[in-house]
């Protein structure tokens, strides 16, 4: 994650507002992984959380994605 002395990263979030009013959504690299919130700064909240959570390594069953060179 950033830390004070970075610049932050950014990723697009697809996200939506229910009929009942909350927020759903998810990050880019990980769509299999939603998450809610009350309105939108409680669901940025919980995707930075949950982006803390898919970037550790020891977690199994988490897809990843990586470039391949292929020469």
């Amino acid at each position: 994650m950033p830390n004070q002395y970075s610049d932050p990263m950014k990723t697009k979030i697809p996200f939506w507002k229910t009929a009942e009013g909350n927020f759903l959504g998810y990050l880019n690299n990980h769509p299999d992984h939603w998450t809610q919130g009350a309105d939108l700064n409680d669901l940025r909240e919980h995707l930075r959380d949950l982006y803390g959570l898919l970037s550790a390594d020891d977690i199994p069953g988490i897809r990843r994605e990586e470039y391949l060179e292929i020469v």
